[in-house]
């Protein structure tokens, strides 16, 4: 299945492929906030779909969880003066009841509603006999079956008008993105569905606008059928996820900027490499986590020799450090000049941290050292 896209027909047969770009506010906050973006985004080189989270699914209550109703009149405001189509997401039979009042064209099933079978069955049921496109997110655990059994489930009432919407996973340690982008499973998701397009959710990957471009060219580079980038008038007064939501303008400038291959159809190769990369991702983030949590015993033990008058360097203390881990490191097959070298450097960032608390450096006034110690 392929979504059909506004503007298709006029690409050359050089260039067929043009990603499906989605974008707009996290949430519908007001009639101002909604035109003046709409408004923006009525710059860009193509926009598929006008997105706004109509009702927001929030952790705590008391958060704001969008206008409701409201807030749909407000989208057919948008489409009144844009001509704009409308996405939003669903997530109760009530909910799509209303959208096809108020003319939306397309809906999205939330991550947090994919993962309950009882509710997708319950929506899919509800869209029977309903011909508007379904973009259905994947779980906010990383669980394949999960995924595939919501697009089943809407494709087994007959609804064929289908995509998904990679969007990241909740992962336990911290990462440099809101979700780990995981690429192997929606990789595998292509090879098991290659009919089925898959959007990249740029915005709920990333979490921050600084890592925004870079989360868009690894989707391209993987072969994603198109873009979801959440987009405000004023992202820092947004109600809702204002870190990762980007002004029209610079929406602009990364699309541009952006570089569009061809099409490939993935090898066991492809995925077998990107789930090997994944690992090497969760790995790196592991060792800097531990790193970090090791600079901040450092510390204490900075501040316990300082208080009780002990010196930085304990040659004693080093020596054992370097015998004990090469000792480990060797029996695990690890190169022993490899580790001498990444204990040295470890350990030289572990006696600057120290210094730092027995000599507080001043304003303008950096300190060296050359003394050495394994804390």
């Amino acid at each position: 299945m392929k979504l059909n896209s506004p503007g298709e027909e006029n690409q050359t047969a050089e260039n067929s492929f043009a990603p499906m770009i989605i974008s707009g506010p996290c949430s519908a906050e007001s009639e101002e906030q909604l035109i003046n973006t709409a408004l923006g985004l009525k710059e860009l080189p193509r926009l598929d779909y006008f997105r706004a989270g109509i009702w927001k699914p929030r952790t705590r209550p008391g958060d704001f969880e969008g206008l409701g109703a409201q807030g749909l009149n407000l989208m057919q405001k948008v489409k009144e003066l844009t001509g704009f189509r409308l996405m939003i997401e669903v997530a109760k039979p009530s909910h799509i009841e209303q959208a096809l009042k108020h003319q939306i064209d397309a809906v999205w099933i939330g991550a947090r509603t994919v993962v309950n079978p009882f509710s997708v069955q319950e929506l899919a049921e509800t869209m029977k006999g309903i011909n508007i496109p379904v973009f259905i997110k994947n779980p906010v655990t990383p669980d394949l079956k999960l995924w595939l059994g919501a697009i089943e489930r809407f494709h087994k009432v007959g609804i064929t008008d289908l995509a998904a919407i990679h969007r990241g996973f909740h992962y336990f340690a911290k990462s440099p993105y809101r979700n780990a982008p995981m690429w192997e499973i929606p990789i595998e998701l292509k090879r098991l569905l290659p009919e089925i397009p898959i959007i990249t959710d740029i915005s709920h990957i990333s979490g921050k606008r600084s890592t925004l471009a870079v989360i868009a060219q690894k989707a391209l580079d993987l072969d994603t059928d198109g873009l979801m980038i959440e987009s405000h008038f004023d992202p820092d007064s947004a109600k809702t996820d204002a870190a990762q939501q980007i002004k029209p303008g610079d929406l602009k400038l990364l699309i541009n900027n952006l570089k569009v291959r061809k099409h490939h159809n993935y090898s066991g190769f492809d995925i077998t490499l990107e789930k090997l990369r994944t690992e090497i991702d969760k790995l790196d983030g592991e060792l800097l986590q531990l790193l970090a949590k090791r600079m901040e015993i450092i510390d204490e033990i900075g501040r316990y020799k300082k208080q009780n008058n002990l010196s930085i360097f304990q040659l004693k203390r080093w020596q054992h450090i370097l015998d004990d881990r090469l000792s480990i490191g060797t029996n695990l097959g690890l190169n022993q000049a490899f580790l001498l070298q990444m204990l040295e450097i470890v350990h030289k960032a572990s006696i600057g941290q120290q210094e730092k608390i027995f000599h507080p450096v001043e304003a303008g006034e950096p300190r060296t050292s050359t003394s050495s110690d394994g804390a």
